[in-house]
């Protein structure tokens, strides 16, 4: 596998990544301590990830997959945050974004 495969492979699975971190920011914002259906949903979507790290981490060096992986987290996880959360931006978490 070489090319853009391996990215393509990595960016996937920041995505579902952030679809688990949904599911577990939605499982803890009732008036409940926890709400187990979108806490369980979240932890099976992780599992799933540790599938496609094993292949991505075949053809792909560690310190590259983790670059390729954590930008494309933070990105998708601001815009959820945003889109879905209401969350706010201020100057500073843009500034932290981009130095990160």
């Amino acid at each position: 596998m070489s090319g853009f495969y391996p990215i393509i492979i990595v960016v996937l699975l920041a995505a579902v990544g952030v679809v688990a971190d949904y599911f577990i920011k939605v499982s803890g914002n009732g008036p409940s301590y926890i709400s187990y259906p979108p806490f369980l949903i979240g932890m099976a979507t992780y599992a799933l990830t540790a599938v496609g790290w094993f292949y991505a981490m075949k053809y792909m060096k560690l310190g590259t997959l983790g670059v390729y992986y954590s930008v494309t987290t933070v990105i998708l996880l601001v815009i959820v945050g945003v889109i879905f959360f209401k969350e706010e931006l201020t100057f500073y978490n843009v500034l932290g974004i981009i130095l990160g």
